[in-house]
This record gives C-alpha cells, sequence and structure tokens, in this order.
C-alpha cells in the first residue's frame, strides 16, 4: 500500500480523499493556493503546501505539482476531479517520475477524454448512439450535417466536459449564432474549438453508469446514478439507482458500459453515461474517466467504497468483489448544495458563512468543507457541499432528504437549498416524473419566498441582547 498520497485538488473531494487515505493507513499531502488556506481540509491533511501563483494556476501546474510530490516523498497523487483529473499528461508526467497516478492509464483518459474519438469507439463496439457528426470545419457544414440529421440538434465541444461547450438548437438560424459561442466557450474552457453536432432527445433521462475496474482485465459495474435534474447541462440532484430502468435494461446498459471500458484497457473507477428516452432505448453520451461528484450515492446503495478502491487499483491489488456479489439496497438522493441564487438564475453567491448547521440523523451523509467563517470564493466551483439521504422505498428517501434539507442552516450567502426544498414537495418529483428538461419547465412553479426563519430571528435578538448589554 502507498505511504503518503498528495491530493491534486481542493474543497469537499479533497477532504474525501484524506478521510479515504486515513482509514488506509495513508498519509496525505495537501496543496493550497491563496484563497483556501484556511480551508478545512488543509487543516486535516498531515502535511499541507502552498501552491502559486494565483488563485488557480497553482492547482493546474502538472509539472509543478509533480515535483512537489517527488520532494515531500509522495508515492502516489490522486487527482480527484475537475482541474487536472482528466488530463493525460498529467497521467503521464506522473509516471514519469515514479510516482502512481491514482486512477486510469494515460491511454485510456485520452481515447475517452476526446467526444469524437469516444463515439467511434462505441460505434465499432455495437453500442448505440445518437445521429452525429465528426468533428466539422465551419458554420455552413454543420447546417448541411443539421438539415440531414434533423432539428433539434446539439452544439457539443470535442474535448468538452461539464456542461460547456454545448448549445442546443432548434432551427438554422439559432445554428449559425450558437456555433462562435460554443466554440468560444470551448476554447476558453479546454483550449481546443472544435466541435460537432448531434441530434437532441428533448425529454431523455440522463443515465450513467459507474465502473470499476483493475489491472488485470477484471471489470464489474455498480449500477446507474439518475442525473435528470440539472441546469444548463450540470448536475443538480442525483437519484441512486434509476425509477426509470428494469433489470433487464440496466443490465445490458452496465454489460454496454464494461465492453467499452475493456475495449480501451480501462483500469481503475470510471463512468459511463448514456442518454435514456421514455421508451428505454439507450444512447452512448461520453466517459468520464475519474472519480465523479456524485459517488456518494453509489456508495449507499452498494457499501462500496469508491474512492478507497481507487487507490487500492492504484496500488496493483484486483478487485476484491465480483459482479454477482454487487447487490443495490434501497434508494439514495445527493443534492449538491451550491453557493447560486436559483431566484436570480443560479448566479453564483460569494461572501462569507455566517451560520452554518448540518443536518443528521438515520440516513444522512454529507460531504462538504464549509464552515461558520469560511469564506465562499469567487475563483472556483460553487459546490460548497453534497447532502445525501438514502432510505429502504423511494417513498422513505425523499422524506428523509426533505426533512434534511429542512434542518440545513447555511447563511451569509445564496444557496439551492430552498429550491431543493421546493423540489422535494412536488408532486411530479415525488411521482418519478422528471427528464433533463425538468427544471427548464417546472422552475416557474418552483419560486420560494425568502420568509425569515426562526434562526434569523434569534440570532438578531441575541445580537440586540449582547449589544444593550453592552450599554
Amino acid at each position: 500500500m502507498f505511504k503518503k498520497v498528495l491530493i491534486a485538488n481542493r474543497g469537499e473531494i479533497a477532504l474525501r480523499i484524506i478521510r479515504a487515505c486515513k482509514e488506509l493507513g495513508i498519509r496525505t499531502v495537501a496543496i493550497y493556493c491563496e484563497p483556501d488556506a484556511t480551508a478545512r481540509y488543509v487543516k486535516k491533511a498531515d502535511e499541507a503546501y502552498l501552491v502559486t501563483p494565483g488563485p488557480l494556476r497553482g492547482y493546474l501546474n502538472i509539472y509543478g505539482i509533480v515535483e512537489l510530490a517527488k520532494n515531500v516523498g509522495a508515492d502516489a497523487i490522486h487527482p480527484g476531479y475537475g482541474f487536472l483529473a482528466e488530463n493525460p499528461q498529467f497521467a503521464e508526467a506522473c509516471a514519469q517520475a515514479g510516482i502512481t497516478f491514482i486512477g486510469p492509464n494515460a491511454n485510456a483518459i485520452r481515447k475517452m477524454g476526446l467526444k469524437d474519438q469516444a463515439r467511434k469507439i462505441a460505434e465499432k463496439l455495437g453500442i448505440p448512439l445518437l445521429p452525429g457528426t465528426p468533428p466539422l470545419k465551419g458554420i455552413d457544414e454543420a447546417v448541411a450535417a443539421a438539415k440531414e440529421i434533423g432539428y433539434p440538434v446539439m452544439i457539443k465541444a470535442v474535448a468538452g466536459g461539464g456542461g460547456r461547450g454545448l448549445r442546443i438548437c432548434y432551427d438554422e438560424e439559432s445554428l449559425r449564432r450558437q456555433i462562435p459561442i460554443a466554440m468560444s466557450e470551448a476554447k476558453k474552457a479546454f483550449g481546443d474549438e472544435r466541435f460537432f453536432i448531434e441530434k437532441y432527445l428533448e425529454r431523455p433521462h440522463h443515465i450513467e453508469i459507474q465502473i470499476m475496474a483493475d489491472r488485470y482485465g477484471n471489470i464489474i459495474h455498480l449500477g446507474e446514478r439518475d442525473c435528470s435534474i440539472q441546469r444548463r447541462h450540470q448536475k443538480l440532484i442525483e437519484i441512486a439507482p434509476s425509477l426509470l430502468l428494469t433489470e433487464k435494461v440496466r443490465a445490458q446498459m452496465g454489460e454496454a458500459a464494461k465492453r467499452l471500458a475493456y475495449e480501451v484497457g480501462y483500469d481503475n473507477v470510471g463512468t459511463v453515461e448514456f442518454l435514456v428516452d421514455e421508451n428505454l432505448n439507450y444512447y452512448f453520451l461520453e466517459m468520464n474517466t475519474r472519480i465523479q461528484v456524485e459517488h456518494t450515492i453509489t456508495e449507499e446503495i452498494t457499501g462500496i467504497d469508491l474512492v478507497q478502491n481507487m487507490i487500492k487499483i492504484a496500488c496493483g491489488e484486483p478487485l476484491s468483489i465480483k459482479q454477482y456479489e454487487v447487490m443495490l439496497s434501497g434508494y439514495a438522493i445527493q443534492c449538491r448544495i451550491n453557493a447560486e441564487d436559483p431566484l436570480n438564475d443560479f448566479l453564483p453567491s460569494t461572501g462569507v458563512v455566517t451560520a452554518y448547521y448540518s443536518p443528521g440523523g438515520f440516513g444522512i451523509r454529507i460531504d462538504g468543507h464549509v464552515t461558520e467563517g469560511y469564506h465562499v470564493p469567487p475563483y472556483y466551483d460553487s459546490l460548497l457541499a453534497k447532502l445525501v439521504a438514502r432510505g429502504r422505498t423511494w417513498e422513505e428517501v425523499v422524506r428523509r432528504m426533505h426533512r434534511a434539507l429542512s434542518e440545513y442552516i447555511i447563511r451569509g450567502v445564496k444557496t439551492t437549498i430552498p429550491l431543493y426544498i421546493k423540489i422535494m414537495e412536488d408532486e411530479d418529483f415525488r411521482k418519478g416524473n422528471f427528464s433533463t428538461k425538468y427544471l427548464e419547465e417546472k422552475l416557474p412553479s418552483l419560486i420560494y419566498s425568502e420568509e425569515k426563519d426562526p434562526f434569523d430571528l434569534a440570532v438578531v435578538l441575541s445580537a440586540a441582547i449582547v449589544a444593550h448589554s453592552r450599554v
């Protein structure tokens, strides 16, 4: 087993990795930029080092991070998600330095990182695909292709991810207008402005299959997650297992994901994403060659620690569980608690957390890094915490999540908590009547009033009493 792991990330995922390492008896090294100097993960790691310059570049400095790992005696690096997690050059730099990259090999990352190449591999294996194109050279070529495919179509960045570089077009006018915007966004986010177009399904479910593979050709899947509740193609609420899939379709999608992983020589934890229509036809979307933000709910319904398994696989251990041993038990929901204002087009909210009280109780889990006094910086993703509820039935887990959200107090910044409370109360959600269009269609009916609650009143009264006592 590794003796020391450097974590090339920040926030809640860094803290999650630290906890996994501690349970395995592994020392941890955190890195941080100036805005994270007092962050919880920095305090919890065995060692922590400032990386510069600026609030972002330090987390993206491949050779600086690898050199630091060598200097502090780390024998492995865990990239978390985002930043360098799906960068094949980072995996290669680790290998060249004699440091283990806790993730898949660089070749697998490279093959699945470009969406057009991933489509070709899926097509070769006979995995269903939506009609689409290879990378296109310009607007006129895209217009001609869209006429053949049929509107609506989606513009997709070749090197895309996280909803960036995606645009939905219902006619030629919008296609011509949106392509330059999508190209510019992709260039800024990925350094690659290439794009292709794909047929757009109007109301699909976004279903992803969790896979786990070792270095000896053993591959299993751990069921699916439904990530359909999104805003601007970025996930907000995830559910495991899906309310839509049958056992037969689950098995088919799981086998498709395993075939894809085997074809590219995949050797760690990863996720294969699909779109599924109302008739349970499924279509390959992409593969994420890293741990997912929503890995928590798979852990809750399987009892399998995905982060620890990433470490064990990277250390050369074979999978300790067979496919027939994977059992899905109950339901789990994850709500991403973001510092955003749903009443103002999900505008990011920054500032100091003036009060923090997390919920608890049976079946509740929180993966987060926020405390009272935490300063929410403007430089990073708006995720503050992941609230997870587990229950024996769908009805039970929805009620439990509603109760936990109602207990959750974060003051000083706007959050998505009030919106999620309304979603848990929504009849369509409770019946499982949702798709990727859910939030777009339902948001006007989910609007809530920002009334002061008893906690706010107590804070005000307490401050008034203290002030009066000093007079």
